[in-house]
């Protein structure tokens, strides 16, 4: 993959990825902040700004005005919000590329923030939460999240509470803005049938204009201490329960990420995968059984998701533990070769496949960059993954999947606390 790196006399980060046998291409604007730098006062007010920018701008004052843009180019359009980051993108013909931007820098760099809009959005937002709420396949992880960091900025939802959001008036957005989006906590990338000169010349155009108000990116650091296992159930009346086994982690840049990665597929990547056969297939336990890897730059989990039949439960969970304290024994986890080249060439896989798509390329590339300032390559992947070996699997294993690095999230149609406690 051909990527190029600039840096513009603003200092905004620019990652520019010609890919000439694709027509379309996506331009992503981010901003490395989230819901892990906010005040519990304006909790929500990252996701809020991704909402609100959407409403008005400078140029559009209307959100019909924005929307017309984009459709008038038969382009995509929308935003993201994690604990980490924001980000806007705009996807379209690679022809379209300067109205792409035009459209991008003028919703991201010139929102109206209308009283008027934020009191109608704020309804919105309640109404997402209310969604997400009713919808425990998506929340588990909230949950869980809440969790395995509590006390911390981290465990906090990211769409904030109902009291938070409502409370968020027109000057929390601008002080806000002003605190974190500058040129040093940004980047811009794009990804598609362009050329790297049109690339720089119509980002100097649009985005050469931001200041950096701030020079130094705000640090906050989160400690996540753990020393036994915990649980959580949230009881609701649902057909089936919804939960996320996992253990307390390495951060993001870490020199175990591949080990990681390989034994979290071993365990739940793909359909083939121990936990998929062990609790669906062979006892019929589950319908969905999943294992990832998820980091922050401060720490992070390997952890599995499973919805099951609440009679199961108990069972479910009790395979997933075995499963699991297997990995940590050589003797225990006979790990054939094949097995290992399975796991390999599944995390390869999924990766070359995602990179066809210019939104995934962009977004492949920020995440690092963005967050520590280094830019990993899908090379840097491949050869990080084959040099991974049966012992180094078992070697993380060990460290990481120890009893009082356990973390169980539960929602389901459960009273008694006591059955699953005494699983941990």
């Amino acid at each position: 993959m051909n990527v190029v790196k600039h840096k513009l006399k603003n200092g905004l980060r620019v990652l520019v990825t010609p890919m000439p046998s694709v027509e379309s291409a996506t331009v992503t604007f981010w901003v490395g902040v989230g819901s892990k730098f906010e005040d519990k006062k304006i909790g929500g007010i990252s996701h809020f700004t991704e909402h609100i920018v959407f409403k008005g701008s400078k140029k559009r004052p209307s959100a019909r005005e924005i929307s017309q843009a984009v459709d008038a180019m038969g382009g995509e359009f929308n935003a993201g919000t994690s604990k980490e980051w924001t980000n806007f993108y705009i996807k379209a013909r690679a022809s379209n590329l300067d109205k792409s931007m035009d459209v991008l820098s003028d919703m991201v760099l010139n929102p109206l923030l209308r009283e008027e809009d934020i009191e109608k959005e704020k309804g919105v937002i309640l109404e997402e939460m209310a969604m997400y709420e009713d919808t425990p396949v998506s929340k588990i992880g909230d949950v869980f999240e809440n969790l395995i960091f509590e006390n911390t900025s981290l465990g906090e939802d990211i769409i904030g509470t109902k009291d938070s959001v409502k409370s968020i008036k027109r000057e929390d957005f601008l002080r806000y803005r002003k605190l974190h989006y500058h040129t040093e906590n940004m980047l811009l990338t794009v990804a598609g049938g362009v050329k790297e000169k049109e690339v720089m010349e119509l980002t100097e155009k649009y985005f050469g204009i931001i200041g950096n108000e701030s020079k130094e990116k705000e640090e906050t650091k989160i400690k996540v201490l753990q020393n036994r296992p915990r649980f959580k159930l949230v009881s609701k009346k649902n057909e089936q329960a919804h939960l996320i086994l996992g253990y307390l982690g390495n951060k993001l840049d870490n020199s175990d990420q591949f080990k990681e990665e390989v034994l979290a597929t071993i365990l739940g990547g793909g359909m083939s995968s121990r936990l998929f056969i062990q609790v669906r297939e062979r006892r019929g336990l589950a319908y969905s059984v999943r294992s990832d890897t998820d980091y922050y730059v401060d720490t992070g989990y390997i952890g599995t998701y499973a919805g099951v039949d609440p009679k199961k439960a108990t069972e479910a969970i009790k395979v997933m533990i075995e499963e699991h304290n297997k990995m940590t024994s050589k003797k225990l986890a006979r790990i054939s070769k094949e097995e290992l080249a399975k796991a390999k060439e599944f995390i390869k896989g999924h990766l070359a496949l995602a990179l066809e798509n210019t939104r995934k390329v962009n977004e492949y590339l920020a995440w690092k960059e963005l967050l520590l300032n280094k830019l990993e390559l899908p090379e840097d992947i491949y050869k990080g993954i084959d040099k991974v070996s049966v012992e180094d699997v078992i070697e993380v294993a060990k460290r990481i999947f120890k009893p009082q690095n356990l973390n169980l999230a539960i929602i389901g149609p459960f009273k008694d606390k006591s059955q699953f406690e005494k699983l941990l």
